[in-house]
């Protein structure tokens, strides 16, 4: 695909109205993936952000690669966070996935023409809320180094006993550990159950490990809410309190976003 243009789709909004045309113009200087300007494709009463992205790199086969790329993967997601986020400061919108790209505009319009009511119903659904993310660590303080029987043969500790200290010292970070889980466990509950009333939707994501999991400790729940707009402010202070008495333990609150977590993949993404 060696110098073909794809269209790169970021998010659905309504379309026509006002709001739809100041989005349009606050779009003018807007660069999303690839540096490219964005624009609207219409349809009926909806719109989707778009901007040109070349074949070489967003096509299907080169996309296999691409996101294992963790450099080009961080840039892209930046750029189409960016897209979304401006949207969103002015209208509803509906995030679509990572890397959505489609031939050209002509088959967003018709993904946009095919999907016009599902898409109404989450806009309307999304109007005037917005998504937190929620995640509980359990922090365990790291084991300290004890003398290992190994390396002191018939050496005495301090209560006579060779290994002992080593056994003692063992146990006392199992514990600390068992300690902690149960008390980031509690965390997890409060959280839920300060949602209650606030949050309309939870989604529940599989906690982080592996090269995801960069924050200290350990990930125990990682969990997004559907939150009012005017409730907003209330339900941050709930979660940023939730592990207030309970020692190693931290509640991570981000947001507001965009509806990321609760908006359905687009049928058709990546048609060629």
């Amino acid at each position: 695909m060696t110098g073909q243009q794809l269209s790169y789709a970021y998010a659905v909004i309504r379309s026509p109205g006002a709001a739809a045309q100041a989005t349009h113009e606050q779009l003018a200087d807007l660069r999303g993936v690839a540096g490219a300007p964005v624009t609207l494709v219409r349809s009926g009463a909806l719109a989707a952000a778009v901007s040109e992205v070349p074949g070489e790199e967003f096509s299907e086969s080169a996309l296999k690669s691409r996101l294992e790329d963790l450099d080009w993967l961080e840039s892209t997601a930046r750029a189409h966070h960016l897209v979304i986020e401006t949207l969103a400061a002015r209208v509803t919108v509906l995030p679509l996935r990572l890397a959505t790209v489609y031939l050209d505009e002509s088959r967003v319009e018709r993904m946009l023409s095919e999907r016009q009511q599902p898409f109404a119903e989450l806009l309307d659904r999304f109007d005037a809320h917005v998504e937190w993310g929620v995640k509980v660590y359990a922090e365990v303080p790291p084991a300290s180094e004890p003398a290992t029987p190994s390396a002191a043969p018939g050496s005495s500790t301090a209560d006579g006993a060779p290994g002992r200290a080593y056994l003692r010292t063992r146990r006392q970070h199992r514990q600390a550990h068992e300690d902690t889980r149960r008390a980031a466990e509690e965390a997890v509950r409060r959280t839920e159950e300060r949602a209650r009333g606030l949050a309309v939707e939870r989604s529940r994501h599989r906690p982080q490990q592996g090269t995801l999991a960069d924050a200290r400790g350990e990930n125990l729940a990682n969990d997004a809410y559907l939150v009012p707009r005017d409730l907003a402010a209330e339900f941050r202070e709930r979660m940023l309190h939730a592990a207030d008495d309970l020692p190693g333990v931290r509640v991570e609150v981000t947001g507001p976003w965009a509806p990321y977590s609760f908006a359905t993949p687009a049928e058709g993404a990546r048609q060629r």
